[in-house]
C-alpha cells in the first residue's frame, strides 16, 4: 500500500459537494481530546451556529457523530414507538427511506404518495389526517434529493399541529441552500448533513428537536432502542455546561470541520447564502436552457442547489458522465429509481455553488453533447 492521493475534482453532484480549503484546513489542526475544556467550548459555539442556520431556539440542538442517515434514524429511534400511527410522505428515494424507518421501530406507516419531481401534495396529507385522526407523527422531506423537488414544509407542518402531531422533516439538501425556519414553521424534528451546503466534509448530521418533540420521547412506553442515538444519554455529552458526561469518542477533527463551516455561514450571511443558491441556479438554468436541456420539476417547486434535468434524446447516460469524469474531472449525479437513465442530477451545493463552477460545467457538457 502506498499514500492515497485522490484526483481533483470538481463535485457538482448531488453530494457530497466541494469541500473549502478553509475547513479542510481547520481539519488539519492538532487533535485535542473530546472532554478537553478547549474542545467543550467549542462544542458550545457549534450548537449556537447550527441554532443560527435551522433558525431555533431548540436547546437541543446538536450534531449527530455520523452522516445524514444516522441523523435520519436518530428521530425515529426517538419518537417512534411500536403502534405508533405514522403518515409518511413518499415523493422519492428518501420518502422510502423514512417509511423503512417507520417499520423497523414498530410503527404503522400511513403512507401518502406522490409522483416523483412533485412536491408533497398538502391536500393528500390533509386528507390521510383526517382519516387517521390517531395519527401521532407526519414525516416528509423537504428537499428530495433524488429528484430536486422543495415541499411545502411550513404549510405541512401546521396542518399537523391542527391534527396533535409531531414532524419530522428531512432537511439534508436544503440546510443553508434554501429557506428553512424550524421555529416559524413549527418543525419538531429535523435532521441534515454537513456534505451538501455547508460546504463541509460528510460524516456529520446535524438535528434539532422542540420541546414539542421531546415530550414525546420523555414519555416514551419502552427505552430508545438504540444506544448510540438514545438522546437522553447523548444529551450527557452536548448538554448544557461545562461539565460533560462521556458517551462516545466525538470525530474531534471532523467537528473542527463543521465549526469552520458554520463560522464562514456566519460571515457570509445566512439569508445571503439562500440568494447565492437562487441565483446561481438561475444562470444554470439559462445555460441548460440555450441547449434545449429542460427540467424534471415545476419552477414553483424547484430546489436551486439540486437541479434535474432530462437527458436528451439518443445520448448515453453513462457515456457524457464518465467523459465529464475523466476528461474534465467534473462529477454529475444519475437519476435514481424510475429516473435512472433519464435524467442528470446536477448539483450547485454549499462551496461548488460558484459562477465558475457553472461555465466550466456548461463548456464541459455542450462539448461532450457535441462529439
Amino acid at each position: 500500500m502506498k499514500s492515497f492521493n485522490p484526483p481533483i475534482r470538481t463535485l457538482m453532484g448531488p453530494g457530497p459537494s466541494d469541500v473549502h480549503p478553509r475547513i479542510l484546513s481547520a481539519m488539519a489542526r492538532p487533535t485535542i481530546g473530546h472532554l478537553d475544556p478547549a474542545f467543550v467550548g467549542m462544542m458550545n459555539e457549534t450548537k449556537e451556529g447550527l441554532k443560527y442556520i435551522f433558525q431555533t431556539e431548540n436547546e437541543l440542538t446538536m450534531p449527530v457523530s455520523a452522516p445524514g442517515s444516522a441523523g435520519m434514524e436518530t428521530c425515529f429511534a426517538n419518537l417512534v414507538e411500536p403502534g405508533d400511527k405514522v403518515i409518511v410522505c413518499i415523493n422519492g428515494v428518501f420518502g422510502m427511506r423514512m417509511k423503512e424507518n417507520i417499520t423497523r421501530f414498530g410503527g404503522i406507516a400511513v403512507v401518502v404518495e406522490d409522483a416523483w419531481g412533485t412536491a408533497v401534495s398538502t391536500d393528500k396529507v390533509e386528507e390521510a389526517l383526517k382519516e387517521n385522526s390517531d395519527a401521532k407523527i407526519l414525516a416528509f422531506v423537504h428537499a428530495e434529493t433524488s429528484t430536486g423537488a422543495r415541499s411545502d414544509a411550513k404549510t405541512l407542518c401546521k396542518m399537523a399541529h391542527d391534527n396533535d402531531c409531531v414532524t419530522i422533516v428531512d432537511a439534508v439538501t436544503s440546510l443553508v441552500g434554501s429557506e428553512l425556519r424550524v421555529d416559524e414553521w413549527g418543525i419538531d424534528a429535523i435532521y441534515s448533513g454537513t456534505q451538501k451546503c455547508l460546504s463541509a466534509m460528510p460524516g456529520i448530521s446535524p438535528v434539532s428537536f422542540s420541546e414539542r418533540a421531546l415530550t414525546k420521547v420523555k414519555n416514551r412506553t419502552i427505552p430508545v432502542t438504540s444506544w448510540f442515538l438514545d438522546l437522553n444519554l447523548v444529551m450527557g455529552y452536548w448538554g448544557e455546561g461545562a461539565k460533560r458526561t462521556y458517551h462516545h469518542t466525538a470525530p474531534v477533527n471532523t467537528l473542527y470541520g463543521l465549526h469552520e463551516s458554520l463560522v464562514m455561514i456566519a460571515d457570509e450571511g445566512l439569508e445571503n447564502s439562500w440568494a447565492r443558491h437562487q441565483k446561481n441556479h438561475e444562470e444554470l438554468k439559462s445555460g441548460l436552457e440555450a441547449m434545449g436541456i429542460k427540467f424534471l420539476v415545476d419552477e414553483s417547486d424547484r430546489l436551486p442547489q439540486l437541479n434535474s434535468v432530462f437527458i436528451p434524446e439518443g445520448v448515453d447516460d453513462a457515456q457524457v458522465r464518465s467523459t465529464l469524469l475523466n476528461d474534465y474531472n467534473l462529477e454529475i449525479g444519475a437519476g435514481l429509481g424510475a429516473y435512472a437513465g433519464k435524467v442528470w442530477r446536477i448539483g450547485l451545493m454549499g462551496h461548488s455553488s460558484r459562477k465558475e463552477n457553472i461555465t466550466l460545467f456548461l463548456a464541459a457538457l455542450k462539448a461532450t453533447l457535441g462529439k
